[in-house]
């Protein structure tokens, strides 16, 4: 299969990427603060659908050969919030969260180079293994999980395929579409609804007040993680997936910042190298994309 070309745009991609990167650290960060992770996603969820619902009225309809990858997406993104919220509940912010946002790049970087054509280059594979490594270092820098932690684990290795797997839908889904705004608009009122139906139906009546202390919260959460995920998909329909997903994850470096002065969480000098590692794998990236 032959590379997609990259239309006009693209030398902004590593700079919005970085962008969406902050806004999604800063989201998971305000998820994970609240204590009700049920109640938070479902806010997240009712956010995400009352912007859709509104902006599939003022942008066009996709492609027909693009609803397939928006009917998979959404099923893809309401299981990674599953698991997000599962692995918010067993364990620390800063440990997990590294762990299930560094597994994506690297099973990025082989699927779009064995299925979707778009192989790096030496230089941009060595930036991308830079960068996982620095993300193993983030992920690690407490030591090894006990058993005890396995089950969180277990839940954060799965929202890193659960990354993965939207991740390379949504890169080849826009791409079909004709049209950014129109498939993020679709894709979240299909997903939007999914949670916030659960929770109704797990708590009934009792979920608006539950709802009440964290509504400000969990519909910024919300309103943050549309832009962000906004971003990094006009980043998919003009660059490389594998760069694009590296880039992404350096919200992780920003995760660690808000663990040690939000959560009082340990930085330390093994965090602060794994850091300077995922900086220096970023460099190494933008030398291999001019």
């Amino acid at each position: 299969m032959a590379a997609l070309p990259a239309p006009a745009g693209a030398g902004a991609v590593p700079y919005v990427v970085l962008a969406a990167a902050v806004l999604h650290a800063t989201w998971n960060a305000l998820a994970h603060a609240i204590k009700d992770k049920l109640v938070g996603f479902a806010l997240i969820g009712l956010a995400f659908t009352g912007v859709a619902a509104v902006a599939v009225c003022f942008t066009p309809l996709p492609d027909a050969s693009a609803w397939p990858f928006i009917a998979a997406s959404a099923a893809l993104q309401a299981a990674y919030q599953v698991l997000l919220l599962q692995t918010y509940r067993l364990g620390d912010f800063g440990q997990l969260y590294p762990i299930a946002r560094g597994t994506s790049p690297l099973l990025v970087a082989v699927i779009a180079t064995l299925a979707l054509g778009q192989p790096l280059s030496a230089q941009g594979a060595a930036g991308v293994a830079v960068i996982c490594l620095g993300l193993a270092g983030l992920a690690l820098a407490d030591g090894l999980p006990g058993r005890a932690q396995l089950p969180a684990l277990a839940a954060a290795v799965g929202t890193g395929v659960m990354i993965a797997s939207y991740t390379i839908v949504d890169g080849v889904g826009v791409r079909h579409s004709g049209t950014v705004s129109g498939y993020l608009a679709w894709l979240y009122l299909c997903q939007g609804p999914i949670l916030p139906l659960a929770a109704c139906v797990l708590r009934g009546r009792a979920l608006v007040a539950q709802a009440k202390p964290y509504l400000a919260r969990g519909l910024t959460g919300g309103m943050l993680s549309l832009v962000a995920y906004g971003l990094v998909v006009w980043a998919q329909a003009r660059g490389d997936l594998a760069t694009i997903a590296a880039l992404r994850e350096t919200s992780i470096v920003i995760a660690a910042a808000i663990g040690a002065l939000v959560f009082r969480e340990p930085l330390g000098h093994q965090r602060i190298g794994a850091s300077a590692t995922v900086l220096a794998g970023i460099a190494v990236l933008e030398l291999a994309h001019p």
